[in-house]
């Protein structure tokens, strides 16, 4: 019988690995690491192949992590006998993990792990080199959204990629939540069940309602919620590029289009697509023209969603609103009931929460912002600091008085200047049937 021979990698076997690797998700062992990050270790880190002739009939490839060294892929072409012999010696596989052992040997390792799916049936090799079988252990992964190459680009771009839990951490505005999940983060997020239902993911979505509001939050928000990369693209950055605004608007999308996965976020969109008018044509009438002919090719490309937000609906530009540039056009207004509730909630001390009479501070802030209502709790709190210390500089808090009460909040909502004015929450609710499209 014709014993394999063990050598190192050569850069003409990754056909033979790619059989093995299949032969493996044949058998039912699906393999634990992605073939291109196998592929990617035959070539940078460490790998053995067992050879039969012109054959590849094995292969164990390794990788290290400072003291911690893992075996990516283990796998032997089952049509070759691998018991042990007295002619023979040790298993196929297990000559294998000797070898990639010795080849690791130089890094100083502390340990030799593997991972392998339940079905794997070479635990023998394994134990006739030493390894221990671990048990009551569970193997958890994550994929994570940005790839290593892809960070470059993102952070050309400025973008970043926002922490998770975003979305939930989003206080109150149920109703705008529940749409924008239906509309834009299921279709987006689960493409195949939208395409078996005929949904067209949507490419283009703008926010409109007054300041403070929580635009640039709900941005955030659904890049977090999608996990896709989020950039804020800033027209008066663009601004001094020696190409113009036009041309760097143009250049900034471009290069957008080397992510898998983005949110794009213009705020203040106003400022770049107002109304195109007057003889001569406004400075900023060359950029309204790029961004419109930007749109529909932005449309083009799958895993891409552009976000709008302005102050001033009625300024723009009747064109930029059209059907085909935006799928929606959803109104952000001031929070409800349920949301001013939560938003009070998220800034009441612990310890005194269950004290404070949350339903009055609801009440009584009808009509404000999220961050009109931040503030107001913030200077309460303030408030009871500066009363509740000494006269002294550095004194301690005076146990009687340990937090923030009703009556600061109340005092700090009366002197808080709303950032929305009636007349301007008014014209919102006539924008709101007008122009919204939902």
């Amino acid at each position: 019988m014709t014993t394999p021979h063990i050598r190192d990698f050569h850069p003409d076997d990754l056909d033979g690995i790619l059989h093995l690797w299949e032969q493996s998700r044949a058998s039912g062992a699906e393999p634990v690491y992605a073939l291109s990050e196998v592929v990617a270790s035959c070539q940078i880190d460490h790998a053995v192949v067992a050879t039969l002739g012109d054959r590849i009939v094995g292969a164990a490839v390794g990788r290290a992590a400072h003291a911690q060294g893992w075996i990516v892929f283990f796998a032997t072409d089952p049509a070759v006998a691998t018991d042990r012999d007295a002619a023979v010696g040790p298993t196929i596989g297990a000559r294998m993990l000797a070898a990639l052992e010795r080849h690791m040997a130089p890094l100083g390792l502390s340990r030799l792990s593997a991972l392998m799916p339940e079905s794997e049936a070479s635990l023998d090799d394994f134990a006739a080199q030493g390894f221990e079988l671990k048990r009551n252990l569970r193997y958890v992964e994550r994929e994570l959204p940005v790839q290593r190459e892809e960070l470059v680009v993102l952070r050309e771009l400025g973008g970043r990629i926002l922490a998770r839990g975003l979305w939930d951490g989003v206080g109150g505005m149920q109703r705008e939540k529940e749409m924008l999940e239906l509309r834009l983060v299921t279709p987006l997020a689960q493409p195949d069940l939208a395409e078996r239902f005929g949904v067209v993911p949507p490419r283009a979505v703008m926010l409109f309602g007054p300041p403070g509001t929580g635009k640039t939050t709900f941005a955030k928000a659904i890049a977090s919620r999608l996990e896709w990369s989020f950039v804020e693209v800033f027209p008066s950055r663009l601004a001094g590029d020696p190409k113009g605004l036009a041309g760097a608007l143009r250049e900034t999308f471009q290069k957008i289009s080397e992510l898998e996965h983005a949110v794009v976020f213009i705020d203040e969109v106003e400022e770049i697509a107002s109304h195109r008018q007057g003889e001569p044509p406004s400075p900023t009438q060359g950029v309204t023209n790029e961004l419109l002919k930007l749109i529909p090719e932005f449309r083009e490309q799958s895993g891409r969603l552009l976000i709008c937000a302005t102050n001033f609906i009625r300024s723009l530009d009747t064109a930029f609103l059209r059907h085909g540039r935006f799928d929606y056009v959803v109104p952000i207004g001031l929070p409800d009931t349920g949301a001013r509730r939560s938003i009070w909630s998220s800034y009441l001390p612990r310890d005194v929460a269950a004290a404070v009479d949350v339903d009055l501070l609801v009440e009584h802030t009808a009509g404000f912002t999220p961050a009109d209502i931040e503030f107001a709790a913030r200077k309460a709190s303030q408030a009871a600091l500066e009363r509740a210390l000494h006269p002294d500089v550095g004194a301690a808090v005076s146990a009687e008085n340990q937090g923030p009460l009703t009556d600061d909040y109340l005092v700090a909502v009366t002197s808080t200047r709303r950032t929305v004015s009636d007349e301007v929450a008014a014209e919102f609710l006539e924008d709101i049937d007008r122009i919204a499209r939902l």
